[in-house]
């Protein structure tokens, strides 16, 4: 069959600020997609790819009408649900008998309600994985049986919906075709936020799914943690070379490793550094981990190994803040990691999250304070925003406000507002902690210091013009529809 897969169409402004957009956007490769992508590939379909990320809503309806698809398969964040839902309707206005089917990780959590209010241009619904279940729905597509007990699969039925069973998590991720990245176009459309990356074109790989901790803002299929190893499913360290090689061959000269942990499994982290090494792979990379994961011996075989950035997760500089996100971790754990990372040479990123539910203004302001203090490469200050399925967005309303607006779940705009701040409050304090952080003379002139290639001087230009603007304006986190409706007091605005 003829299949079309698609990344709704967006653009950095519903994002990003104006002001800083030059020193934040970045186009990651859609993984999820390319997975799907694969597999049906494998099953003898023909597949296109459309990114809305690169292409406009028009003109992914102009490819559409070209291709003919007999299926169109769409992926949708919370931030991005909108979109999907019109992308389903405008698909369908095209041709009725194209089968459209969304996916993702606000269908998952969504469900039924996709196929409701705002999905009347929606066939089905996939619920968790996708690649077997794509498969499976063309299988019956193909033929004519309908789509009863495909698993994770919602569907219409005439006029009434029908939820199959859940289909179980993939346990052996080896048996998963690798991501069908021929189906991107140009490899370098897809590059990091600026200084994030050393060569392009960028590479992103998963080596496992999965989690085995519990913070209250993390969005996992696997809630109770009952697969894999604690919640972690991982791959043969065998399979995951078999892709590096794979990416070297299609010309790729970094890969980020997105895990949400590389080290959650100590001896398969050293284990697949050492391999790297061995095998003499020609490719710089970069990985996260957390805080209490990492040592010395760990760190140190990752850099020999073609490493140069890691990033932790520090959330906040108030060690109460860190047990009510339940990160596990301590404030002397993230200085020692931090400390460790950069002794072995290593550049080191450390986010932060503003808007914990009981964090007060002060608690914020010893949260840049504690950033400041660890002195990483970079910094982010992200709002925290509790995205439907995660245990915040279940209990938000014991802590605070959920915001009503898709618009506003997206790490930028405050989605979720503790009893103890304001709205305006979160935005100011994410403006302070980043003027105060970059605008340290010692951080400026380790950066110059640092200028080695074009790529380095082009980022630090884009990294000038966004501080500019943090100092000379201070409602650059602010929409402007947020500021045509009129801005709370906030306690930070004149700090």
């Amino acid at each position: 069959m003829r299949c079309v897969l698609i990344m709704p169409a967006w653009t950095p402004d519903e994002i990003f600020s104006s002001k800083t957009v030059s020193s934040q956007l970045n186009y990651w490769q859609p993984l999820g997609a390319l997975y799907v992508g694969a597999s049906l590939l494998e099953a003898g379909h023909d597949v296109a790819f459309l990114d809305g990320a690169l292409l406009s809503h028009r003109e992914i309806m102009q490819r559409v009408g070209e291709l003919q698809p007999d299926f169109a398969g769409i992926y949708s964040t919370t931030f991005g649900w909108p979109a999907a839902a019109q992308t389903a309707e405008a698909v369908k206005s095209l041709d009725n008998g194209i089968f459209t089917c969304v996916g993702g990780p606000y269908p998952t959590t969504a469900g039924e309600d996709c196929l409701r209010d705002g999905g009347e241009g929606i066939d089905a619904v996939v619920v968790g994985e996708g690649e077997l279940a794509a498969v499976e729905i063309l299988d019956r597509l193909q033929a004519g049986t309908g789509l009863d007990g495909v698993p994770g699969v919602i569907f219409r039925q005439g006029p009434r919906i029908v939820r199959n069973p859940p289909r179980p998590l993939l346990e052996d991720l080896d048996k998963l075709p690798f991501p069908a990245r021929g189906l991107l176009g140009d490899q370098n459309a897809y590059l990091p936020a600026p200084a994030t990356y050393k060569r392009k074109p960028v590479a992103v790989v998963l080596t496992s799914r999965g989690c085995s901790r519990h913070c209250i803002f993390c969005w996992q299929m696997d809630k109770d943690r009952k697969s894999g190893v604690r919640g972690v499913r991982f791959r043969s360290v065998e399979n995951v070379l078999q892709e590096i090689e794979e990416c070297l061959r299609q010309g790729y000269r970094e890969i980020k490793f997105i895990d949400d942990s590389f080290a959650a499994d100590y001896d398969r982290a050293m284990a697949m550094s050492r391999e790297i090494k061995a095998r003499g792979l020609d490719f710089t990379w970069f990985a996260s981990a957390c805080a209490n994961q990492v040592d010395e011996p760990l760190l140190r075989a990752m850099k020999d190994a073609g490493c140069w950035a890691i990033l932790i997760g520090a959330e906040s500089g108030v060690q109460r803040n860190l047990n009510t996100l339940r990160k596990g971790i301590t404030l002397e754990q993230l200085r020692r990691a931090v400390r460790t990372a950069k002794d072995v040479g290593l550049r080191v990123n450390t986010p932060f999250l503003i808007g914990i539910p009981g964090e007060t203004v002060e608690d914020a302001l010893r949260t840049i304070d504690f950033a400041i203090e660890l002195d990483p490469d970079l910094a982010n200050f992200h709002a925290l925003t509790p995205f439907p399925g995660t245990y915040l967005y279940d209990h938000a309303r014991e802590y605070g406000a959920v915001s009503g607006d898709l618009g506003d779940f997206t790490y930028q705009g405050a989605a979720f507002v503790p009893d103890t701040m304001t709205r305006d409050d979160i935005l100011a304090l994410r403006q302070l902690a980043f003027r105060r952080f970059y605008s340290r003379p010692s951080f400026l002139v380790r950066r110059i210091c640092a200028l080695r290639t074009p790529s380095d001087v082009k980022a630090a230009v884009r990294g000038i013009k966004s501080l500019f603007w943090l100092w000379a304006d201070r409602t650059v986190f602010v929409s402007g529809r947020r500021k045509a409706e009129g801005r709370e007091r906030s306690r930070v605005a004149a700090l």
